[in-house]
Order: structure tokens, then C-alpha cells, then sequence
């Protein structure tokens, strides 16, 4: 048993043999080697590519695996890797950010910019953490926000950048494609200085095992030492991102797979961790390379790798101790502060006089200007469909994300955190790939079947393993790792359906006609009329499942509450786009105003929500002008410092 990791390896070693005979019989290979003339292409591919992607796939492999069993062992967590802890993700949007803003940065190399990254994204997520005494529940939840908010932004920004589109793309699924040895080289030296570093820092670690303040009162400087080891992990992961890009869960699977086989000494645990994420990084390339033999269809890794990350996080999320952020702090509050109408009122006002300043400002080469009477009737046809379809889809999401907050008791609970969107973006691309020509009712009603899909799962699982209500949002976040990797596989082939999904992923209302605006407004209407109807469901829900069954509440009402919420997500996504926040600021904005009974927080979300994405929707058409921008960026930005601060104060 114990040699399972080896076993990962050569069985990662055979397959790649496999496919490297495919390409080149191996009787040639020494002609490859020792030339007697010119190479063939053959022959360079295998000396030049497929060799060094081998050697590169394990020492990426070894390097996530060190860096996982480093965290997982000082934080004692299961569940802790870079990935789930944001760290791959911060080095990500800072090396997309360099590359399309600042390409002077990445000329000494691209280890500096993706080491700032990870190090702010890491930093971010620790000292957030550490004020919770990083409670492995908490930690969890706050790294996979991070990670969702950074991948948020470098998506957009991709998306928003046209001419560096197909390389960033295939950059941020993850390829070990390599031209030469150098990547080789770097990685060696890196990863073996932090090997080095981490085994001195292996009976330290062991020392902090029995407690930080036992730690402390013994003499040691217990936040040196956890910030030397979160450096080690930094470092190593900014050094994958910086060669290869971005590979997911390999530092969540190694480490998993040596606790199966129950190592003794700390060395040799942390060695074997290296050769299991090493095996099965080759592991899972040599099957890439084989399947494109096959069937001529060549997948990024990190896409493939992502597969593992969603179903082995919903294995060890019955393991994980502690507790997810608390359902306190107004997620199922009840009384309401003062009288509703006031601040409705307020909000509906700001809502149609932006409305009205959205449809008169204008932009053009002489700056800003009011539109005169000409121009508004020739431009109102363009912009009210827009407008109005932006504002119901705002409504959609705060709606949804309300009666999620509601339903599980959960503060940090939304559309966008809880997998809904993107099993609405799988549900999307789903359609576009296995149908023909897909009509719009079509993908509107895949998308919306694909969000449903997602919070039925969530549902199912969490009470079919005994979590409390408050661990579904870790579920919700595990499934939607999961979605997103199968997304990602699936645009990965670069076709025509590819770049439709691409965007369609960026979030636009410029191609919304009169019809669809109508029927999403239809949709927003519905909504917030069955959330005044369930009013008393989403009053007793919070209270938790033992006292909503005494009072005669039945499973059909969370059911149904679920499924409203994904069929309102996946209509709103297929016209902004799963890149938004939307649905998880416009309750907590209802919620401060003081809007906390069922109907006054619903109708407040909803409001809020339409408030926001009109001013995405303005700030995508004019912020640069004569282009336009995604949509889903705008949402992004006016969303991602709001999660920041809002992650901050939570922790209080």
C-alpha cells in the first residue's frame, strides 16, 4: 500500500511511454538523441516537447503536492491546498493583469509578477483566517471566495482584451506544453531550495501540532514560523503559475492519497506527497497526450485536473471539523427596523432616476453630453431594451441570492458562491455543444435547468450526509469547481462553439431586443411575486428544519424555493453572464438598510440588484467609449472590494 505512490508514477511513466512511441517508434528514439543529420520533426518534438513536458509534469506535480502537505499540515486541515485557499488564483490575475497592462513586468521573467500575486491573494486569506483563529470551516470559505472573486476578475479582463483571448485562455487552463528544457531547469532549482527549507522546518511544525499558545510558551516564535512555511507554498505555487499556468487540486489530491496510507514519519510523508502529486500530474497528461492520438482533440491538464477537485472535496467535507461562518449576523433575522416603505421607496427613486440618466447621457468624441431630443428618439430603441433587461437581470440574481440567504440560514450564501451559476453555465454550454442551433428559449432554459440542477445537488447532498445547513456553502463551492473545470475542458478545443460560449462569458446586453428585455422583466415580476407569497416560508425557514417541520413546513417548500432561485440565476445568466457578485451584495445592502422581514428583504434585494447592474450596464457602454466592455467586468469590479470588506468585517 505504501508504494501507491510510486505505483501513481510508473503507471503515469507507462502511459506517456505509450504516447511518446505513438509519435516516434522507439527504435528511432536513438537517431533522436544522436543524430547522424538533420533532425525530423519527429524527432524534435520528442527531444524538445514531449521529454521535458514529462519531467515538467512531475516537478509541477511534486511541487503542488509539497506545497499542500504543508498547509494542510500546519493548518490541519484537509481541505487546504493553493487552490482552495485562493493562492493559484491570486498569482493568476496577477500574471493576466502584467500581461495586459503592465508586459514590462514579465520581462525579468514571470516569477516576480506571479509571486506578488500569491502572496497578496495569500496574505489576504491568512490574515482574515487568523482572526478566527484559522478555523478550518472559515479558512475554507474565505479562500474560495478569494479564488471565485480573482478568477472573476482575470476571466473579464481576458474577456474584455480580444487580441489576447485564445493565449490567455489556453494559458489559464493549465498547459504543460514546453519548447525546450529551461522550465525544466527553473523548476528543479525552486523546488528543490523549497524542499530543503521545508524539511528544517518539519520539527517546528511538528512542535505547533500540540496547540500555537503551547507553541509559544515553549519558546517558539509561532508567526515566524507559519509565515515561513506559507512562503515555502507561495513560492512554489507561483512557480507552477509562472511556467505552466494554472493546475488545480493536485495539492488537494496528493496529500489525500498518502493519509490513505498512513506514513509515520513526517519526511517520508512529506517526500510521498511529492511522488503522488508528481504521478498523478503525469498521470493525468499522458492521458491528454493519448486521447488526442485518439481522437485528435488536445485538452489543457489544468482542465482535466479540476475534475478531481470537485468530487474529492465533497469526500472530505464530512471530515473537515469546525464550523462555516456562522448563520449570525442578520441571515435570518426577522424584525424589522422601522417601517419597510421608506427605504423602498429611496431605492425604486434612485432606480428610475438612473434609469432616466442612463437613457439622456451620452458620450461621444467631444465628451460627455445630454442627449437632445433628435437623439434621444433615435437612440431610445437601442438603449431601453438594454436597460431594462440589465435591471431585470439584477432583480433575478438579488432575488435568488435572498432566498438562498434565507433558505440556509446563510449570510455568505448566493447564486454566484453556491454553484448555481455556473451549473448554469454548464447547462448552457451543454446546449450549445449537443445541440444543432439552439434557439434563445432554448439556452434560456438549459441554463436555467443547469442552475436547478446544481442547487438540487447541493440539497441532496448536504442532507444525505448529515451536514449542518451552514456546510452546504462549502458544498455549493465544491460543485461548482467542478462545473467550471468541465466548462473549461469543454471550450478547451478552440472550435466555433467555443467562442461562443467565450462570449456569451463575457455578459453583454448590446445584442437584447424589446422581446427579451420584456421577458426577463416578466420573469423578475413573477419572482418577486412569489417571494411575497412564500413569505412565511422564508420567515420560518431560517429557524432551522426541526422547528419549520413542527410548524408544518414540508420539504416541498424548500424545494420549491430552490428551484424558483435556479430558474431566476439561469435566465439571468444567460444574458450577464456567471461573472457577477450581484447576488450576493444586493441582500446584504437590503439587509443594513434595515429591510429584514421576508417580503421587505426580498423585494429590497431585488431592487438593489437592479439598481446595481444598471450601473454595470452604463459603466460597460461608456466607461471606453467607442468600445464596449463585458458587462460581467463591471459587476465584477463594483462587487469584488465590496466581498474584500465585507469578508473583513464578518471576521470581527
Amino acid at each position: 500500500m505504501k508504494s501507491l505512490p510510486i505505483l501513481l508514477l510508473m503507471v503515469g511513466a507507462l502511459l506517456w511511454f505509450l504516447a511518446a512511441n505513438a509519435l516516434l517508434p522507439v527504435d528511432a528514439w536513438k537517431y533522436a538523441f544522436f543524430p547522424a543529420g538533420e533532425r525530423t520533426i519527429e524527432q524534435i518534438r520528442l527531444v524538445y516537447g514531449l521529454m521535458p513536458r514529462a519531467v515538467v509534469a512531475v516537478l509541477v506535480g511534486a511541487a503542488l503536492g509539497l506545497a499542500g502537505s504543508l498547509l494542510q499540515r500546519l493548518l490541519r486541515n484537509p481541505l487546504a491546498d493553493p487552490t482552495v485557499l485562493g493562492v493559484s488564483a491570486g498569482a493568476q490575475l496577477a500574471l493576466v493583469g502584467a500581461t495586459l497592462f503592465a508586459p514590462a513586468l514579465l520581462a525579468p521573467g514571470r516569477l516576480p509578477v506571479a509571486l506578488a500575486g500569491a502572496a497578496v491573494s495569500a496574505a489576504l486569506v491568512f490574515l482574515i483566517g487568523q482572526r478566527r483563529g484559522f478555523e478550518p470551516g472559515r479558512l475554507v470559505v474565505v479562500g474560495l471566495l478569494t479564488g471565485l472573486m480573482a478568477t472573476s476578475l482575470a476571466t473579464a479582463l481576458t474577456l474584455a482584451h480580444g487580441q489576447y483571448l485564445l493565449s490567455l485562455v489556453i494559458w489559464n487552463g493549465g498547459s504543460l506544453v514546453q519548447q525546450d528544457w529551461s522550465a525544466v531547469t527553473r523548476l528543479s532549482v525552486v523546488l528543490g531550495f523549497s524542499l530543503v527549507v521545508a524539511l528544517a522546518l518539519l520539527r517546528p511544525m511538528r512542535l505547533l501540532s500540540i496547540g500555537g499558545e503551547t507553541a509559544a510558551a515553549l519558546g517558539m516564535r509561532v508567526g515566524l514560523i507559519r509565515a515561513m512555511v506559507i512562503a515555502v507554498a507561495v513560492l512554489l505555487t507561483a512557480m507552477v503559475s509562472a511556467e505552466v499556468g494554472l493546475i488545480g487540486f493536485i495539492g488537494l489530491a496528493a496529500p489525500t492519497v498518502v493519509r490513505a496510507i498512513g506514513f509515520r514519519r513526517e519526511a517520508s510523508r512529506m517526500i510521498a506527497c511529492m511522488v503522488a502529486g508528481g504521478g498523478l500530474l503525469l498521470l493525468c497528461d499522458s492521458g491528454v497526450l493519448l486521447l488526442d492520438k485518439a481522437v485528435g482533440e488536445m485538452f489543457p491538464v489544468g482542465a482535466v485536473t479540476g475534475l478531481i477537485g470537485g468530487p474529492l472535496m465533497l469526500c472530505l467535507l464530512p471530515r473537515l471539523s469546525g464550523r462555516t461562518p456562522p448563520a449570525g449576523g442578520g441571515a435570518g433575522e426577522t424584525r424589522q427596523v422601522g417601517s419597510a416603505w421608506r427605504p423602498m421607496t429611496v431605492l425604486v427613486a434612485l432606480l428610475f432616476a438612473g434609469s432616466l440618466l442612463g437613457l439622456v447621457l451620452g458620450r461621444g468624441p467631444d465628451g460627455w453630453t445630454f442627449l437632445d431630443t433628435d437623439q434621444f428618439s433615435a437612440f431610445l430603441p437601442l438603449r431601453l431594451p438594454r436597460l431594462l433587461a440589465a435591471i431585470a437581470a439584477g432583480a433575478l440574481l438579488a432575488g435568488a441570492g435572498a432566498i438562498l440567504q434565507r433558505t440556509t440560514s446563510n449570510p455568505l450564501a448566493s447564486p454566484e458562491v453556491m454553484g448555481v451559476s455556473s451549473g448554469s453555465a454548464l447547462g448552457f454550454g451543454l446546449a450549445v455543444y449537443l445541440m444543432p442551433a439552439p434557439d434563445a428559449l432554448t439556452l434560456l432554459l438549459a441554463a436555467g435547468l443547469g442552475g436547478s440542477v446544481v442547487l438540487a445537488v447541493v440539497a441532496r447532498v448536504a442532507v444525505r450526509t448529515g451536514m449542518p445547513t451552514d456546510r452546504i456553502l462549502l458544498t455549493g463551492l465544491a460543485i461548482s469547481a467542478l462545473a467550471t473545470a468541465v466548462l473549461s475542458a469543454m471550450m478547451s478545443g478552440g472550435d466555433a462553439r467555443a467562442w461562443v460560449i467565450l462570449t456569451w462569458l463575457s455578459g453583454s446586453t448590446s445584442m437584447v431586443g424589446m422581446t427579451q428585455a420584456f421577458v426577463l422583466l416578466v420573469l423578475a415580476g413573477l419572482l418577486l411575486h412569489f417571494c411575497l407569497l412564500a413569505a412565511r416560508w422564508l420567515t420560518i425557514l431560517p429557524l432551522g428544519a426541526e422547528i419549520a417541520g413542527a410548524l408544518g413546513l414540508s420539504r416541498l417548500a424548500r424545494v420549491s424555493l430552490f428551484l424558483a432561485a435556479g430558474i431566476a440565476t439561469g435566465t439571468a445568466t444567460v444574458l450577464v453572464g456567471p461573472v457577477s457578485f450581484v447576488g450576493l451584495m444586493a441582500p446584504h445592502l437590503a439587509r443594513a438598510l434595515g429591510l429584514t422581514t421576508a417580503s421587505g428583504f426580498a423585494a429590497g434585494s431585488m431592487v438593489i440588484g437592479a439598481f446595481l447592474m444598471m450601473l454595470a450596464d452604463a459603466g460597460s457602454r461608456l466607461a471606453a467609449f467607442p468600445y464596449e466592455l463585458p458587462l460581467g467586468l463591471f459587476a465584477t469590479l463594483i462587487g469584488s472590494p465590496w466581498l474584500l470588506l465585507h469578508l473583513t468585517r464578518r471576521t470581527r
